[in-house]
């Protein structure tokens, strides 16, 4: 029986129109996903849509629409952008499913609070409704503003509402980060997190008034002026969606996550607070977390509130998908932010697809055309044995390294072409050169296959053997 890996990236707000930092997360995960699917294992992804926030409420009064009909919209957007990336998920659990996701919430809700963890308190304070959470001043900017969304103010809130005992598990989240019982890459992020720990943990609020939250979200048990306060319920959507409360059986086959892959804000979220609602409900915790950077513009977080978006959507139809995959996977760094520009889009473009991986496909196929040729069948367990360089980098989710690697074998290639003229060869000399270039184009190809799914596949169709045949160029130039 194939080993289970069970996957989660972070669970976006609906609140609007999917951005291309939003395909950059996607993309992250598939290239997990594929990975360990062509290591053997029994892989499950699981994403969903964040839709039980005061953010999410406002944004559909502005729009003019109904909060369910908003949510619907948008949502439909993310799942549109997934398949066009070519990006597959095996569950989408949305925060507005009541059969499933809601009584499951009101599981973990009355686990925590069997175990003592859930109290009642008045609360005053500063409320980002873009982060969905409360900022003390020495969190702020030097304006008093979130760092996340700078130039929105926050509101000042005061109401009664339910705490959850986050102090009581300060000792157990310094032994979980600290001995990599919870795996945190990169090393900067675990930093960050022990950081945030050891500054001493406060309860936070998991809990809103039926007001406030405008009557929108799960309720919490047995207390029907409150409302779950949205990170204690989209959370959960890692463990609602795998059957807590509805196919217990399901639930323990898959949890606990193997990996969850996340942007840098929401660090605290998935370091801290997940583990220790999961530990006091009694639940498996996660094993590793994977902390990728920010897309930029100008330096800036590409963001819905700044309003500097890319439309990834936009991007595929003019460039296609694999070009797009690659961009976000090659020039920005996995482990730190990077800027998202089309000017640097078309020269990689141009440079890495077009000239490195797409001529030396079409060189080798026109060299070999209606010839037949001995190829190899490479197996990809066997290939990322024999790349440990190239195995590393994707177990450390350090893609632009794995492609880097790849890129060596292209350029390479291309060299021993430049070298060794077999335009001017003869048959049987120019068999000798033809073979192992067509065994490591199709080795190429097979490493390729997380990032680059389309390609992978067109040149494995093309360099099957015995007989090779010249095809349209992979990647036409961009004038």
């Amino acid at each position: 029986m194939s080993k289970k890996f069970y996957l989660t990236s972070a669970i976006p707000y609906v609140n609007s129109s999917p951005h291309v930092g939003h395909a950059q997360e996607f993309v992250y995960s598939d290239v997990i996903r594929r990975y360990h699917q062509l290591l053997g294992e029994n892989v499950f992804y699981l994403c969903g849509a964040d839709e039980n926030a005061l953010k999410i409420v406002q944004a559909a009064e502005k729009g003019g629409k109904s909060t369910l009909e908003f949510c619907n919209f948008h949502n439909q957007e993310f799942l549109t952008l997934a398949q066009k990336l070519n990006v597959r998920f095996d569950i989408w659990q949305r925060a507005t499913d009541k059969k499933h996701h809601f009584p499951a919430s009101q599981k973990l809700w009355r686990m925590c609070n069997e175990n003592g963890d859930i109290y009642k308190k008045s609360y005053k304070g500063r409320y980002c409704v873009g982060c969905e959470t409360f900022y003390t001043p020495d969190e702020l900017n030097d304006k008093g503003e979130c760092f996340e969304h700078p130039g929105r103010k926050l509101e000042e809130v005061s109401e009664e509402n339910y705490f959850f005992r986050l102090s009581k598990y300060q000792k157990f989240l310094e032994e979980l980060i600290s001995a990599d019982k919870l795996k945190i890459y990169p090393e900067i992020r675990k930093n960050e997190a022990s950081a945030f720990i050891k500054r001493g943990l406060q309860d936070f609020s998991i809990s809103r008034s039926i007001k406030r939250a405008k009557n929108w979200g799960v309720p919490v048990p047995n207390d029907p002026q409150q409302i779950m306060y949205v990170w204690f319920d989209a959370l959960n959507i890692y463990q609602s969606g795998i059957g807590l409360g509805w196919d217990e059986e399901n639930f323990k086959k898959l949890a606990p996550q193997d990996v969850m892959v996340i942007g840098k804000g929401i660090l605290r979220f998935h370091a801290v607070y997940w583990p220790a609602i999961l530990k006091s409900a009694g639940l498996k915790l996660p094993k590793q977390l994977f902390v990728h950077g920010y897309l930029t513009v100008n330096g800036q977080k590409m963001s819905k509130t700044l309003g500097n978006v890319v439309d990834p959507i936009e991007m595929i139809k003019k460039y296609g998908t694999d070009p797009l995959r690659y961009y976000l996977l090659r020039e920005i760094p996995s482990y730190g932010d990077g800027d998202f520009s089309e000017r640097r889009f078309k020269e990689l473009y141009n440079a890495d697809l077009a000239n490195d991986l797409g001529n030396l496909a079409a060189r080798v196929a026109r060299l070999a055309q209606e010839k037949k040729y001995q190829v190899s069948d490479v197996s990809y367990q066997v290939l990322i044995n024999n790349n440990l360089e190239y195995k590393m980098a994707l177990d450390e989710f350090r893609y632009n390294d794995a492609l880097g690697f790849i890129w060596t074998k292209i350029t390479s290639a291309n060299k021993k072409i430049g070298n060794e003229k077999p335009w001017e060869l003869k048959e049987d000399k120019l068999q000798k050169v033809l073979e192992p270039l067509i065994n490591t184009i199709v080795e190429i190809a097979v490493l390729l296959q997380p990032f680059l799914p389309q390609t992978s596949e067109k040149i494995l169709q093309q360099f099957a053997g015995p007989t090779i045949k010249a095809e349209k160029p992979l990647f036409p130039r961009i004038k």
